[in-house]
């Protein structure tokens, strides 16, 4: 799911996704600033996604009735 970067702080981002906030880890990725997109496993955000493939995966996972 992607989740949108609201704040960073050092190599520690907090996210939000679907309305929850989390904090994940930066220290795989660089260059991630607040309002990109990433992907997040295990904690760690592991892949950057532009905001249009973003919110079309959110509106189908919403569609599909899984978020």
């Amino acid at each position: 799911i992607p989740c949108l970067v609201i704040e960073i702080k050092g190599e520690y981002a907090k996210i939000n996704v679907g309305g929850a906030r989390k904090d994940v880890s930066l220290a795989l990725m660089k260059g991630v600033k607040k309002a990109d997109y990433v992907i997040v496993h295990a904690g760690f955000a592991i892949e950057k996604i532009d905001e249009t493939k973003a919110q079309e995966t959110i509106r189908l996972i919403e569609e599909a009735g899984l978020a």
